[in-house]
């Protein structure tokens, strides 16, 4: 029995519960059709209760089911024996943030859009620490470094074999804010630009020009799972990373997404773009 399910271990009990529910039946009932206790149900789809796949495809079958994609995706989060190298952080940092590195590091594809700061995955170390040094309020020295040095591991999905596809959609405010000074921001634009170089990645800038467009003032970032409908949305705020799932938020982010690609340039654009303001500097 878990008695503090990780973030991906809570997103598998509530798509469990999604399938009971559909199929219209109450925790009670489900139970009774499982020969199981009622407690184990409710731990299952609170996280607390490992389930192997194929049980899942049991439970599945009884709740009559009929997306198979969707089923072989949810089997497809159990049986995980090995602990995430962001497990070291447990202690150190809000497990939100672990629960982002876990769904990274699940993800299929990645798509960001920011208009103030680069993203995270994109940050060099030095503009990642400028960005933690203001925090409110004030973290203490060895919370900067921490959060620095979880943030530039968490770029290993960029680099491991196969990469995770990331789409990158940034405003020019991003690219023109001077965090840290000039010097941190000529070599935060340099690595930028050394990223959209790589096949798995496009970066897109959406410039001044382009006026007002949906989703201004937000940063979004949407992981894609093996099926869409385990895709999730991260919302970064102050007091740290909210997490969406539900179908409905799900669909509306990837209008706005959608919309954002739209009144960006085209990367092979963006990148010249970039070389310029970096030349501004």
């Amino acid at each position: 029995m878990r008695n503090n399910p990780t973030g991906r271990q809570l997103r598998f009990g509530a798509e469990l519960r999604k399938l009971r529910e559909r199929a219209g039946l109450s925790s009670t009932e489900a139970s009774r059709l499982l020969g199981m206790k009622q407690a184990q149900v409710s731990n299952m789809e609170t996280g607390r209760l490992g389930v192997s796949a194929e049980r899942v495809r049991t439970l599945a079958c009884h709740y009559d089911c009929p997306d198979a994609s969707l089923v072989e995706a949810i089997a497809g989060m159990t049986g995980e024996r090995k602990r995430g190298w962001w497990e070291e952080y447990r202690q150190l940092l809000p497990a939100a943030l672990l629960d982002m590195a876990e769904l990274e590091h699940h993800a299929t594809r990645l798509r960001t859009a920011v208009t103030v700061h680069i993203p995270g995955l994109f940050q060099t170390t030095e503009y990642a620490r400028e960005i933690f040094r203001q925090a409110v309020p004030e973290l203490p020295p060895p919370d900067v470094e921490h959060r620095v040095s979880f943030r530039i591991k968490r770029q290993a999905v960029l680099f491991r074999d196969p990469p995770t596809p990331q789409q990158v959609i940034i405003h020019e405010t991003a690219l023109r804010m001077k965090f840290g000074g000039p010097d941190v921001t000529r070599e935060q634009l340099k690595y930028l630009l050394t990223m959209s170089e790589r096949d798995h990645v496009a970066i897109q800038v959406i410039p001044f020009d382009a006026g007002t467009f949906a989703g201004s003032g937000q940063s979004i970032y949407y992981t894609e799972g093996p099926v869409p409908q385990l895709d999730t949305v991260n919302l970064d705020q102050s007091h740290g990373p909210v997490f969406l799932d539900a179908e409905a938020q799900l669909h509306k982010y990837r209008v706005l997404l959608d919309r954002l690609e739209a009144a960006a340039l085209a990367p092979e654009t963006s990148q010249p773009f970039i070389h310029r303001i970096l030349k501004d500097l």
